[in-house]
């Protein structure tokens, strides 16, 4: 069995509606999914503002690889194109695999840079902590402490003021 903490993210077009179809394309492992917060951009400014989630997961199978597949099959669903230009520019979805847990509970490490576990800048990212706190409250990153450490020192304090919530955008389809 492996567990995973999936972040996502969306700035051009259904913001909500491409979140909620990433949430939909885990139905079959979804354990919880956090409330949906609106962020300013990351590592380039010039932007739309991004919605932000986090997802977890947990399947007996899946392989961290797997984990990777499946969060780029929820990209290419939302029409992701990659733009080597801006690395961290604009997209449909993001859906990135932050850190991976093994059956025994061990985190998974790998410096594999296509996927490098735990993810290399979550530590430095308000939008991917804040909504993993809301699934795993007394969360710990691999390598660099607990989530609400993380978030309580600087640079991250400053920046988590900049993280809003929006109830009014649950994850979950609105009948």
């Amino acid at each position: 069995m492996t567990r995973a903490v999936l972040s996502l993210g969306s700035n051009l077009g259904d913001r909500i509606g491409q979140l909620r179809a990433a949430v939909a394309s885990f139905d079959d492992v979804l354990l919880v999914a956090s409330g949906v917060y609106e962020t300013p951009p990351w590592g380039d400014a010039d932007q739309p503002a991004y919605l932000n989630a986090a997802i977890l997961v947990e399947d007996p199978r899946a392989t961290p690889r797997e984990w990777l597949e499946r969060a780029r099959a929820a990209e290419a669903a939302a029409g992701r194109l990659r733009d080597p230009a801006r690395r961290f520019g604009p997209r449909t979805l993001d859906v990135d695999v932050i850190v991976v847990w093994d059956a025994a509970g061990e985190p998974v490490l790998s410096d594999d840079p296509e996927l490098t576990l735990p993810h290399p800048r979550a530590s430095s990212r308000a939008f991917v902590l804040r909504p993993w706190i809301d699934i795993d409250p007394y969360g710990r990153l691999p390598g660099h402490g607990w989530l609400t450490d993380l978030l309580n020192a600087e640079p991250l304090a400053s920046e988590v003021r900049d993280v809003s919530p929006r109830p009014d955008l649950p994850l979950e389809s609105v009948s």
